[in-house]
């Protein structure tokens, strides 16, 4: 690999701070300002960008889940973008509590356009951007420092002479800041705020984008640190960032800058955006709520949240996103399924010791960063099997969809059935295929069993007798301290030796009527083997669960004998 063609982050760009940083010491106690930017930046990197209809619903998704800030389009780009901001501008259109940022260039007639598509609307940022990385002035832009500030500086100025008294506020991004030299972006910056006469209440924002990532999270946050400190009238100025995610740690480079100041996150709903992507406000939000910090967003229904994302990018959210994905809630590995059934049973004793509602119970499951109900999820998902699960997973599954309590060592028993099931084809296998392997394995050979007829009936106490008639007519006695006993009694008579090592029974669902169903670990003719069986009498299920595990262990040739 050509690896010596490219230089570290510090040689292509100062990093100011060298010692006293602020930022490691810090924690994130609130949420920032949330912008969504999935109907400028987000639209402008689908192959197919949003039509109207699309761009409506996903802003009509952003208002429901309580963005009080939204960069609507890039109007002087598109017709369309031209088209939904008028739109926009329709009385009603826009929640009262809601300022919608447009994105232009700084070329007077693309700021024209701009302010023409927001003609009439009131709580409205413009956002004026350039690039002032050396790389895109010199190759891009053909400016150097000095011309550059002054093309910026009139910009600037142009903006405030359209707006003249109306109720506008300014944004100024210095694109590709994280590889600008530090002190440029400063007096580039300090320029706009007095030119726009900031004021705390009328502030400014100065978005700071990781356009392209280039170096490790840490030196971002050092130079957001470094602007945080330097800015001037800090108080009347909003310090935002844009981080993107070329190295893949857009959410660090986000999470690290608020720890520095910052105080505003642009980004889009599950990361969308051109190469890598922006930084993803869902899981930022989410990784707040985990901290028990409020991420003021409503992330309640992740999966509607998804849907309309995936229709209206038409760009599947990953399996594996942290908090959407098809499978984040979701254990396969044995051991990671035992501990959260654990959990799970844990998290439910604690909430009815409380008092209160599982869902308002202090959440300490292991593997679930969150509880899967928080975001509208289902414990269903959480536990699904396949080769590589164990016997926590199975049982999990057996007793949330059909109401099985599987003693410990079935559950072991069972495991290794569901592994030789799967091991072949190495798929998935879903709770209704486990139970029909369960019910196959061990129901199935006690409901063919061979007796026509049997009774049990305690003729002194402490003693059972049992008698039955088999289909061929052969009868069958015996004699014990108990019914099941009397049976393995009669079966001893008739030539199978059979010992019951262990016992359990319980009733099922009430959903599913008044059944009962029972399990038996059985030594016969000194092979072990459980066997199952479920009726409305437990006598019955008992009777039958022991005929289930001696017909799974005599030979074929033999199993009209029971």
């Amino acid at each position: 690999m050509p690896y010596h063609r490219y230089k570290p982050a510090h040689e292509r760009v100062e990093v100011p701070l060298t010692g006293g940083r602020d930022w490691p010491a810090r924690r994130i106690t609130a949420s920032p300002l949330w912008v969504p930017v999935d109907l400028r930046d987000g639209n402008q990197a689908l192959a197919e960008p949003m039509d109207l209809a699309r761009k409506r619903r996903m802003f009509d998704l952003l208002t429901a889940m309580g963005f009080k800030e939204i960069e609507v389009g890039y109007p002087s780009a598109s017709q369309t973008d031209f088209d939904f901001v008028r739109h926009l501008a329709t009385p009603g259109a826009v929640p009262d509590d809601v300022t919608v940022v447009v994105f232009t260039p700084a070329r007077h007639d693309l700021i024209e356009r701009t302010f023409d598509s927001v003609e009439g609307m009131s709580r409205v940022v413009v956002h004026l951007y350039t690039p002032t990385a050396p790389t895109w002035r010199n190759v891009v832009l053909g400016h150097d420092r000095p011309a550059l500030r002054a093309l910026i500086r009139d910009a600037a100025e142009y903006l405030a002479r359209l707006a003249g008294d109306r109720d506008l506020r300014f944004e100024f991004s210095p694109e590709v800041f994280n590889l600008t030299e530090p002190d440029y972006v400063l007096e580039v910056c300090n320029d706009l705020t007095a030119l726009w006469d900031a004021s705390p209440d009328r502030p400014v924002i100065h978005n700071l984008p990781a356009t392209v990532e280039v170096a490790t999270p840490n030196v971002y946050a050092d130079q957001i640190e470094y602007m945080h400190r330097h800015l001037d009238r800090r108080d009347a100025v909003i310090l935002s960032v844009h981080p993107h995610n070329d190295r893949g740690t857009g959410v660090a480079c986000a999470e690290l800058a608020l720890l520095a100041g910052a105080q505003r996150v642009e980004g889009c709903l599950f990361g969308n955006g051109e190469r890598t992507g922006n930084v993803d406000l869902v899981t930022l939000a989410l990784n707040l709520h985990s901290q028990g910090v409020d991420p003021m967003l409503d992330l309640s229904d992740i999966d509607e949240v998804r849907r309309v994302v995936e229709h209206c990018n038409r760009l599947p959210v990953p399996d594996r996103h942290p908090y959407a994905g098809d499978l984040v809630y979701t254990a396969f590995s044995g051991t990671h399924q035992d501990a959260i059934g654990k959990g799970l049973a844990h998290h439910a004793k604690r909430a009815a010791d409380l008092g209160v509602p599982p869902e308002q119970a202090p959440w300490e499951v292991p593997y679930l960063p969150i509880d899967p109900a928080d975001v509208g999820r289902d414990y269903q998902a959480v536990i699904r099997v396949n080769s590589q699960s164990g016997k926590g997973g199975v049982a999990y599954l057996l007793n949330t969809r059909y109401g099985l309590e599987l003693p410990r060592r079935l559950q072991i028993d069972f495991s290794s059935v569901v592994q030789r099931a799967t091991d072949g084809s190495g798929e998935e296998i879903t709770a209704e295929q486990l139970w029909e392997l369960f019910h196959a394995t061990y129901l199935a050979p006690g409901e063919t069993s061979a007796l026509a007829d049997w009774s049990t009936v305690e003729t002194a106490p402490g003693v059972h007798e049992f008698g039955g008639t088999l289909r061929s007519g052969r009868r069958l006695h015996g004699t014990g301290n108990g019914p099941l006993s009397a049976l393995t009694g009669a079966l001893a008579a008739d030539g199978i030796d059979v010992d019951i090592l262990h016992y359990a029974e319980h009733a099922l669902d009430p959903g599913r009527g008044s059944r009962a169903i029972a399990y038996v670990e059985a030594r016969v003719g000194g092979t072990t083997c459980w066997g199952a069986a479920q009726d409305t009498s437990v006598l019955t299920a008992s009777v039958h669960a022991v005929l289930a595990a001696v017909n799974r262990v005599i030979e074929p040739a033999a199993r009209g004998a029971v």
